[in-house]
């Protein structure tokens, strides 16, 4: 029933984008905007893939009964307003039975359902394809500087102030760092953050730059596409600078929540002694107990995020040896006002264009 399946580049035709497939798979990752109307629930799904090991036929047909009535009652709940001239557009694993399945069911009813070629498989291909060009079309400017230096918060006074940003951190869920997990967000699958750094830049205007924080190739459990990561190796950069107590009393703000879960911090704290060595991370267990806030996130500064940044941003980024230097006060002053501030430095330092 080839005149019930439709592309991508269909999209637009639609009224509603369907996925079919279990809960597990939709919260993975879907299509933008698709709402889940599972055919199989997830328990389902595993009690027909076992079946059909011992018999094709049989998982076909246990799954079909199974399909019908899940169909039967998401037409008398999710789809029940829906009017006589909707046209949806379904999909599943790679455009097979469950979305063939729900897209005759609909036909049947008289809705213009249409089945999505080649399913979530091809939309995940597109998607990759899309992330291996798109970072080209833009002109990144970079924020570097070590933990600590107020980055994230310039990076969003940059956006209040008018200036194209993209957050990397925030689509992770993830500060970057050793101790970055957020306490109230978990991790997106990959797959999932993928999806939203699509759309993320697919917003941009490549007329204008992106600014973005300077990252290594992961965030926490995330791995930004290489397209991206070798834009942002050469694209131009611009060196944060702020005091060391304004840096201390930063990441006690931002960091504060590990404090008040000792075992938690404790446990990530010794990741790092092959890196430092036990006495030292010993050291810093011990301001830890002791409650001394203050001096542990000094030692933090001065003993490791430091030397971490000289190690790494400066080995990656090829223009931070003549980047313009700005110094921020993330604790004392109006960021968006400083960002403004920015703004105008950049158009006079940088080439013209760049910002």
């Amino acid at each position: 029933m080839n005149h019930q399946r439709a592309t991508l580049s269909q999209l637009g035709e639609f009224d509603e984008v369907v996925d079919v497939r279990t809960p597990l798979e939709y919260a993975e990752d879907h299509m933008p905007g698709a709402i889940n109307a599972p055919v199989l629930s997830n328990e389902e799904r595993v009690i027909v893939g076992t079946l059909y090991k011992a018999s094709p036929f049989d998982a076909t047909r246990v799954g079909a009964a199974m399909a019908a009535r899940n169909i039967a009652m998401h037409l008398d709940t999710t789809f029940a307003d829906r009017p006589r001239n909707w046209r949806p557009l379904i999909y599943c694993w790679r455009g097979g039975k469950r979305s063939g399945a729900m897209t005759a069911m609909f036909n049947m009813i008289g809705w213009r359902a249409r089945q999505l070629e080649g399913g979530y498989k091809r939309y995940r291909h597109s998607v990759i394809e899309t992330l291996s060009a798109l970072p080209g079309q833009f002109r990144f400017v970079v924020l570097a500087g070590p933990t600590g230096s107020g980055k994230t918060r310039l990076l969003h006074a940059l956006g209040q102030a008018g200036a194209q940003t993209l957050d990397l951190e925030d689509l992770a869920a993830h500060r970057g760092s050793l101790l970055g997990a957020l306490p109230s967000r978990g991790q997106p699958a990959q797959k999932a953050f993928d999806t939203s750094l699509v759309q993320q830049l697919r917003r941009f205007d490549a007329a204008q730059p992106v600014f973005v924080e300077a990252e290594s190739r992961r965030i926490g459990a995330i791995t930004l596409p290489i397209a991206l990561v070798e834009r942002l190796h050469g694209a131009p950069c611009v060196v944060v600078e702020v005091a060391r107590d304004e840096r201390v009393s930063l990441l006690l703000e931002e960091y504060g929540h590990l404090l008040d879960d000792r075992d938690y911090f404790r446990e990530q704290l010794l990741k790092l002694t092959p890196l430092h060595g036990r006495e030292r991370v010993a050291s810093w267990c011990q301001l830890l107990d002791e409650d001394r806030r203050a001096a542990l996130s000094e030692a933090l500064v001065t003993q490791h995020y430091d030397p971490a940044y000289t190690r790494s941003t400066r080995k990656h980024f090829a223009a931070l040896a003549h980047a313009p230097h700005f110094t921020f006060h993330p604790m004392s002053a109006d960021p968006v006002e400083e960002a403004r501030v920015l703004l105008a430095q950049l158009r006079g330092d940088m080439a013209p264009g760049t910002c």
